[in-house]
């Protein structure tokens, strides 16, 4: 039976992509089947015969070494550098949670281990039109766990503790947090990682410097942390 996990960021430019790729990563040279899946994907280019690519789709790929073709990866890509729900109003195609579950469900009878990469924040619209759609009803339409991205920066205090609140308030289980941008014996970040820890009751479970390029994590761990 196919296990998933959903990365949330605190905001955007936590390194949810980058993340992503390590950690599916080290699933993949552990032999674990594994794939990646993002429902909204924005701020992609096209190629000569003036097709989008998506590029965190690609990125992840590049990281990881999963085979997965680029097409399964994610059902909404759009153009603009903006929250899904304006670039889909700017070009069309509004997310469809039908389809999203739909190409979901079609990764889990190929791969054992589907990590799933959101946009932007917890409260980052999908649509906002005739329907309503966030990423926390993505999440819990998939029933998926969460891992947190946020920056280990100043400020990471205050960004962390409000998605956990907002998330627990909402009932969506988060199996961890992840430090980007970490600088080891900072005596700011060092404490950051302490403060988050206390006043969440979650735990940092990596904390990962500028230009790494493994996770200080298993594989093992990793797949415990799907469901």
């Amino acid at each position: 039976m196919s296990k998933g996990l959903f990365i949330i960021g605190t905001g955007t430019d936590t390194g949810k992509t980058y993340i992503t790729g390590l950690l599916l990563k080290k699933l993949n040279e552990s032999g674990y089947s594994s794939a990646y899946y993002k429902a909204a994907m924005s701020g992609n280019e096209r190629n000569n015969e003036g097709n989008l690519i998506p590029g965190d789709a690609v990125h992840v790929r590049n990281v990881s070494g999963i085979i997965q073709p680029l097409h399964e990866m994610c059902p909404f890509i759009y153009e603009t550098a903006v929250s899904p729900h304006l670039a889909s109003r700017l070009e069309g195609s509004p997310v469809d949670m039908n389809t999203v579950k739909e190409n979901y469900i079609r990764l889990t009878s190929r791969y054992e281990y589907i990590i799933t990469e959101g946009s932007g924040g917890i409260l980052c619209p999908l649509r906002y039109d005739n329907k309503k759609v966030f990423l926390e009803d993505v999440i819990k339409m998939l029933n998926l766990p969460c891992l947190m991205m946020a920056n280990a920066g100043l400020g990471t205090i205050n960004s962390v503790v409000l998605t956990a609140e907002y998330m627990n308030s909402r009932n969506i289980p988060i199996k961890g947090i992840i430090l980007n941008h970490f600088h080891t014996e900072d005596v700011m970040e060092e404490d950051n990682k302490k403060m988050c820890e206390a006043l969440t009751g979650i735990p940092v479970i990596a904390c990962v410097k500028d230009n790494c390029t493994d996770l200080d994590i298993s594989a093992e761990y990793i797949a415990s942390l799907c469901e």
